[in-house]
């Protein structure tokens, strides 16, 4: 058992990000955080799998249909941020869950995208084992080609915020930074498929 788990986290902990303000557009419109996933809405998957996998604290962006996922998942805990602009695509969702972070002397933030079921805490806490300071920047990798969860430090945020537009988030920026980029490989204990068009929801349970 580490001290984290019996302590509070000192200042710079990690903060959990999920980005769970996607309407679905390819599925005919069902927000992906209200999909069904063992029973339960699938942002509550996606938190569950923030918090087992070492985080704290975490925000969850909203965008489509907002009150009804409000009201439906259980997210106890959980900072719930909403997106006015998430028909923008992930873009504005990663700008908004980043400045909700702003003053909570977290050092750093884990993102992580609501549609991937496939990667778990398992993933999570590797990528999380990765922060060192608020200069750190982390992403998991399988087979070698990046993906998700990333883990921007704070020093970074700022540019993130600058650079994220359309469905592109941080891609711009992890580019033109990638000598300071660490891959954590996770192939062996995730699989990171999307739940994007109807025949990718037979990989929920």
């Amino acid at each position: 058992m580490t001290h984290h788990e019996t302590r509070p986290r000192p200042p710079g902990h990690v903060a959990g990000l999920l980005l769970a303000a996607g309407g679905g557009r390819r599925l005919g419109g069902r927000p992906k955080a209200l999909l069904t996933h063992r029973g339960r809405p699938l942002v509550e998957h996606a938190a569950g799998v923030l918090r087992t996998g070492g985080c704290t604290r975490i925000h969850v962006v909203l965008g489509a249909d907002a009150a009804t996922v409000r009201a439906r998942a259980e997210l106890p805990g959980c900072v719930l941020v909403d997106n006015p602009e998430w028909a923008e695509g992930m873009g504005s969702s990663l700008r908004a869950g980043l400045e909700s972070l702003a003053g909570t002397g977290a050092g750093a933030a884990l993102v992580s995208l609501v549609d991937q079921p496939g990667i778990g805490p398992e993933a999570v806490a590797r990528v999380l084992a990765a922060y060192g300071s608020q200069d750190s920047l982390a992403a998991a990798a399988y087979d070698g080609v990046r993906g998700h969860p990333v883990l921007f430090g704070a020093a970074h945020w700022a540019g993130i915020a600058e650079t994220a537009t359309g469905d592109r988030g941080a891609r711009a920026y992890l580019r033109d930074h990638g000598g300071g980029l660490t891959l954590v490989e996770c192939g062996d204990v995730a699989r990171p498929y999307d739940i994007d068009i109807e025949a990718d929801l037979a990989h929920l349970e």
